[in-house]
């Protein structure tokens, strides 16, 4: 008999005697953990998560904020067409209350028929603006091409466009895009697999191999051991009931457990754009001195006419006159013994009067120096 086969079995009597102690005593065991998180805090369940869907329609009923191009002309006809009206083929309909969109929405884990989900109606052509148009249905599919919900109803459109006879204009916010909310019924629902597997997954938001540790050590305090198993630093494994009942209350137990993360890598996160410096609470600095001195320099440009006299019979003559001044303050130097935190650094730096560029450019150089216990980050 292998391992992974006791580890099934195992979990699998221990689950079934933990429900015959009832899940109010269990509930009670659970004592928060201090400076630690709940589990649902800190990972997802494998499957269970939203959907993207997608579609295209037309938003009509617009005050001559639509547009007329080729495939809004198209789809115009098409869905006259679906109401048994034909148009002439040489004939161009004036639609400028009319405008093609693309809708998409999120689809919830576990949404069921009937259920209803808001959307997002953005113009995909050279509409100026969708402020008091209808979406007329609109079918929304998911990645497999299947559709999931229908669309339709009248937009909220948060921003607003005018223009005035001599061309000018004043845009506030987008009036291009707009939302509908409840706008979408959900016609299929997308099965998770949350209730045929033997096993329930959790994934950390964070990898972590310490974190993933002590989550399985909790849960098989709680429950039993060798009732989860860590797999990576992302998921671990933990047995679950087959009834859904009673899985739906074992999840709700396992996921207010609370447990101890991990402490994160040693990290100095540098936007260089912004100048914004985040430094994680693992990182030290090795014995080093570090010299600061700010440089300016001034480059002046004149230009000096050289006048000949009356009859000398010299010419004009421009020259070129270039000032450059050089200045330097004086140079700081500060020492730093082993185990003082980057946080000491930075303090000592702003001390000195240093800019963010100048804190960025010091830790830089720390870093390639090898003078730094952590990673280095620029974004």
């Amino acid at each position: 008999m292998t391992m992974h086969t006791n580890f099934k079995r195992t979990a699998a009597r221990q689950c079934s005697a933990w429900f015959m102690c009832g899940l109010m005593l269990i509930s009670g065991l659970l004592m928060p953990v201090a400076q630690a998180q709940r589990i649902k805090d800190v990972a997802t369940v494998a499957g269970i998560r939203s959907n993207q869907l997608i579609g295209y329609g037309l938003v009509v009923g617009l005050p001559g904020t639509g547009e007329r191009t080729p495939f809004t002309d198209q789809t115009f006809r098409t869905m006259l067409g679906n109401f048994g009206i034909n148009l002439p083929e040489n004939q161009r309909p004036q639609i400028n209350n009319v405008a093609a969109v693309a809708v998409h929405a999120e689809l919830p884990a576990f949404a069921k028929p009937g259920q209803q989900i808001d959307i997002t109606v953005s113009s995909v052509g050279d509409a100026k603006s969708l402020v008091g148009g209808t979406l007329m249905q609109t079918y929304l599919r998911g990645a497999d091409g299947e559709i999931y919900a229908v669309a339709q109803g009248s937009l909220v459109v948060g921003g607003l466009g005018a223009q005035g006879l001599d061309g000018s204009s004043i845009v506030v916010n987008t009036p291009t895009v707009g939302r509908i909310p409840n706008g979408a019924m959900v016609e299929r629902e997308v099965d998770t697999g949350f209730a045929h597997s033997e096993f329930i997954t959790f994934l950390l938001n964070r990898p972590d191999f310490t974190t993933a540790r002590h989550m399985a050590e909790a849960i098989n305090k709680l429950i039993g051991p060798n009732s989860a198993m860590p797999v990576d630093a992302v998921s671990v494994r933990v047995i679950a009931p087959r009834d859904p009942g009673q899985r739906v209350s074992y999840l709700s137990t396992l996921e207010n457990i609370s447990i101890e993360q991990g402490q994160a890598a040693a990290r100095i996160i540098i936007n260089s754009r912004t100048g914004t410096i985040v430094v994680g609470q693992n990182v030290r600095l090795h014995p080093a001195a570090v010299a600061h001195g700010n440089l300016q320099v001034t480059i002046s440009e004149n230009i000096n006419v050289s006048q000949p006299n009356p009859f000398a019979g010299g010419e004009t003559a421009i020259t070129p006159d270039s000032a450059i001044q050089v200045r330097q303050e004086e140079a700081r130097m500060f020492h730093f013994d082993p185990g003082v935190s980057i946080n000491d650094l930075i303090n000592a730096i702003n001390q000195i009067g240093a800019a963010p560029g100048d804190i960025i450019a010091v830790l830089e150089a720390l870093k390639h120096a090898g003078a730094i216990d952590g990673e280095l980050v620029i974004i």
